[in-house]
């Protein structure tokens, strides 16, 4: 009874780590347009979702034989640098709000540089955590406001698929699980179940049978239904829910979405499988999506962006 108290205030710890993330992701849309920081000329062409996709399966390619041929070095320096950069997008930001006069870039790379160098020296959970939350809502929040809903939609529904084939038919996503506990890479989020937990001696791929350790859920699951997310809270026609809550019902909707497909994720991995997040949580984001914009009265080609 004890161990699901502790499940329990687990599962709600991640609801709350996503929720932070989604909406970090929100509030970082205007201060990210008005920086120019949208990477595609036109948000709304399809083919948008099309290439990321491409680059997704390059670069799932390229870490799959980096780990073949034993490239540690290189793997935890590429992926804690990528991290380091995507954060320095969101420290520009919380740099000004903390600093409003101040030299918010210099703090901002001062901040980067210094989570780069924590995740490479000491990745223990709360560090990878902390590190997680801020790639996270700035990953998901650079990409929404480059995504239109269609290539929103594009994009998630194909990595759907994506993430079926890769977990249950060729299983190389249950080796890069494995390979990222071996090297405690930051591309997950831990939750541990004891005061007493490290990460340092906990063997994620290891398959060992008794109680578990901790939940994990990686940083993928959390950041590609929040693009959805803050693609319809940057482009839906809808209006705000209401002068207190700065969002609208489209993104309200995704994201309640996403809560969704994520407690029946943790419900059905607690019964010591793995599975296939995206279906659950891209699935639950696009329907959210699609229920909030019925309710807030958009036509049916303003939802898929036509």
């Amino acid at each position: 009874m004890k161990m699901e108290y502790k499940k329990i205030i687990a599962v709600g710890a991640i609801l709350a780590i996503a929720l932070i993330v989604q909406i970090g992701a929100v509030a970082l849309i205007d201060p990210f347009l008005e920086r120019g920081y949208q990477s595609v000329e036109d948000p709304n062409d399809p083919l948008n979702g099309v290439l990321y996709l491409v680059v997704v399966l390059v670069a799932t390619a390229i870490l799959l034989y980096t780990v073949k041929r034993e490239m540690d070095l290189l793997i935890r320096f590429a992926i804690i640098s990528m991290c380091g950069f995507i954060s320095w997008y969101a420290f520009t930001i919380i740099s000004e709000w903390i600093v409003p006069e101040g030299p918010a870039g210099a703090i901002a790379l001062i901040l980067a540089g210094g989570l780069s160098i924590m995740l490479f020296a000491y990745p223990e959970w709360y560090v990878i955590d902390g590190a997680g939350i801020i790639v996270s809502a700035s990953a998901a929040g650079l990409f929404g406001i480059s995504f239109g809903p269609l290539p929103a939609l594009i994009l998630l529904t194909f990595l759907i698929v994506y993430d079926i084939i890769s977990v249950y038919k060729t299983k190389h996503m249950l080796t890069l699980a494995d390979e990222i506990g071996r090297l405690k890479l930051p591309l997950i989020l831990i939750v541990p179940l004891s005061l007493g937990y490290s990460f340092f001696k906990d063997d994620i791929g290891a398959g060992k049978e008794g109680e578990r350790e901790a939940f994990y859920i990686g940083l993928g699951d959390l950041i590609l239904p929040t693009i959805m997310v803050a693609s319809a809270a940057c482009f839906s026609e809808a209006p705000y829910i209401s002068s207190k809550m700065l969002i609208n019902m489209p993104a309200a909707g995704s994201m309640v979405g996403t809560m969704g497909g994520l407690i029946i994720l943790l419900w059905l991995v607690d019964k010591g499988r793995a599975h296939a997040g995206l279906p659950f949580l891209n699935g639950g984001a696009i329907i959210g999506y699609i229920i909030g914009s019925i309710i807030a009265g958009i036509s049916l080609t303003s939802i898929i962006g036509l």
